[in-house]
């Protein structure tokens, strides 16, 4: 054994079924302390869910300019209004900061695939002026596989409420923790996961953009060349919260 082995070895038990990662005694020391005070988040019943997926985001995701045009387009008052709701402001991860987020004016067409029990589909004959415009795009929408039950609708998605409320939502691949608190209404784009919380959301967010908590999670995956790191839910779900 050569003497760089012979000083800088560390012993790895590979005694449970769960994933393992190398660190010298005073990481796995530093590890076991974070981990005795705090209760990993999955126990704490919060689920983390991914953003949408449209399937062709130069269809579904538009600008301002074009979301003024398209209510511009629609007959009367009432498809005005109905198409005004249908079209929800998107977020995606480059737009997430640290506490913040930085809105580009991107808007989503929302022509959900409905909630089994709880929400109907989005029938697109009752938004003409939206049916108008993607039928510029037909020839891709209808290929897509991420749809729903018309080349028009987008794929399932049972927490679609989940929009509705306020959450924490972070950049799939960041140098640093930067976790962002939005309000109800926007839709986030995947790959950004997010969490839908209530009463406790700022002080978890606190918690996540923490220099322990960043600490911690990359013991748990591969940093990418560039000093980049995918904060994966299967990675963010495992932060013990005291």
């Amino acid at each position: 054994m050569s003497d760089f082995v012979q000083l800088h070895f560390t012993k790895v038990l590979y005694d449970t079924s769960d994933s393992w990662v190398i660190l010298s005694d005073i990481e796995q020391s530093i590890k076991s302390k974070i981990e005795a005070i705090g209760t990993p988040l999955k126990k704490w019943d919060i689920q983390i869910n991914y953003g949408i997926k449209t399937g062709y985001n130069d269809a579904f995701i538009i600008t301002t300019e074009k979301r003024n045009e398209i209510l511009a387009h629609c007959l009367d008052d009432a498809e005005r209004e109905r198409t005004a709701e249908l079209i929800r402001p998107i977020l995606r991860g480059r737009d997430i900061k640290r506490y913040s987020y930085d809105w580009a004016g991107l808007w989503l067409i929302n022509t959900h695939n409905g909630v089994k029990g709880k929400l109907s589909p989005i029938d697109i004959n009752d938004y003409p002026s939206v049916k108008q415009y993607l039928d510029l795009h037909w020839e891709k929408i209808k290929k897509r596989e991420d749809k729903g039950i018309t080349p028009y609708n987008l794929r399932n998605c049972a927490y679609m409420d989940d929009f509705n409320k306020p959450k924490i939502t972070w950049g799939n691949l960041n140098i640093n923790a930067a976790y962002a608190l939005v309000p109800e209404g926007f839709i986030i784009n995947a790959p950004s996961p997010f969490i839908a919380i209530g009463e406790h959301a700022k002080a978890l967010l606190h918690i996540l953009n923490s220099n322990v908590a960043d600490y911690y999670i990359r013991t748990l995956g591969v940093t990418r060349n560039g000093g980049y790191f995918e904060y994966k839910p299967m990675f963010v779900e495992q932060i013990p919260i005291a």
